[in-house]
């Protein structure tokens, strides 16, 4: 399936496995690699720059093809060393990056510099169009449905990524919502040209997070997340459980960051993928955890993925087709 992202990108699929805290590590960013698709190893789940450009020789250990390095760029009081991580990135010689969050600009003459291919991820039209306007190579558009963070204005896929793509001139990659090959048709029918998976990838062999989580995932629902941060206008969806049904309760009394900082720790949210108790923190995951029933490899769901999309395309779309209208 050729699309201008898989052009402009050098993979094989139209299918990305974007940065996921705790998640995007070697194993699963060399498989999805591997099987044609684009992976995002994760740069701040890396303790220090030179545990990146570590991690990444050995992503390159386990693949010969193009797999990229998200850099997660977010106001903080103590911020990360984002230059010390944008220089290792460089150094790396990793030619794509994902960049989420704050607005890369700043970032940007850097990776230009280098010949570095600059995906942005926006929730929203507006910012997407200024993404564009400051000079990314293409951009990846979360829809509400997504895990972590949708943004303020609650528009789902549906709409936003028609609304985005009828004003981009760059490739646009559909994010929130898609764990299939179904949502693949639907996204490329809707004018994007690949789809970007967070919570279907999180659930694979490959994927360094306990089985235990990616059993919850498989046993939910599309009802089983929460949204979290709501009144304090940094909404994130995360996995239905004790801890952010308490977050909820909290904010629907009224709260500040301070009354929940320690039930939305880091710390233990991470505890809950590296040992699986599913209870320890939050853990982000999307609505699209409904339409997830297996665990298999990354090789066997983007196999799956590509052959049942070329399926629905040529069969079930076309057969909508009036015979007498093809022929002509």
């Amino acid at each position: 399936m050729r699309t201008r992202f898989t052009e402009a990108f050098g993979v094989e699929h139209p299918i990305v496995q974007g940065g996921m805290m705790w998640v995007g590590r070697a194993e699963l960013v060399a498989a999805v690699a591997n099987a044609g698709a684009l992976g995002f190893t994760t740069a701040l789940t890396q303790p220090t720059p030179e545990d990146l450009v570590r991690e990444i020789a050995r992503t390159r250990e386990l693949t010969d093809k193009p797999f990229g390095v998200n850099l997660t760029i977010l106001p903080s009081i103590t911020p990360p060393p984002y230059a010390e991580y944008r220089q290792a990135i460089i150094e790396s010689g990793v030619k794509i990056v994902e960049t989420a969050g704050s607005n890369p600009v700043d970032h940007l003459p850097f990776f230009k510099d280098a010949g570095i291919k600059v995906i942005h991820k926006c929730t929203s039209v507006r910012h997407a169009v200024k993404a564009e306007r400051v000079g990314v190579d293409a951009v990846s558009i979360d829809g509400f449905e997504c895990a972590g963070h949708p943004g303020e204005d609650d528009v789902p896929g549906l709409v936003l990524i028609p609304a985005a793509t009828r004003k981009l001139r760059i490739p646009v990659i559909a994010s929130g919502g898609i764990a299939d090959a179904r949502g693949l048709v639907a996204a490329l029918a809707l004018g994007a040209d690949g789809v970007n998976m967070g919570t279907r990838f999180m659930c694979t062999v490959e994927s360094p997070v306990a089985h235990a989580v990616k059993e919850q995932i498989v046993a939910n629902s599309e009802l089983d997340t929460k949204l979290i941060f709501r009144t304090l206008h940094n909404t994130a969806r995360v996995a239905a459980n004790a801890v952010s049904a308490e977050v909820v309760e909290i904010e629907s009394r009224g709260a500040e960051f301070k009354d929940i900082q320690h039930l939305v720790a880091g710390a233990r949210g991470r505890k809950v993928f590296e040992e699986g108790d599913i209870d320890a923190g939050i853990w982000t995951a999307g609505q699209c955890q409904g339409l997830i029933d297996d665990i298999p490899t990354v090789a066997e769901l983007v196999e799956r993925m590509v052959t049942e999309a070329e399926s629905i395309i040529a069969g079930r779309l076309t057969s909508f087709l009036d015979p007498a209208a093809v022929q002509a």
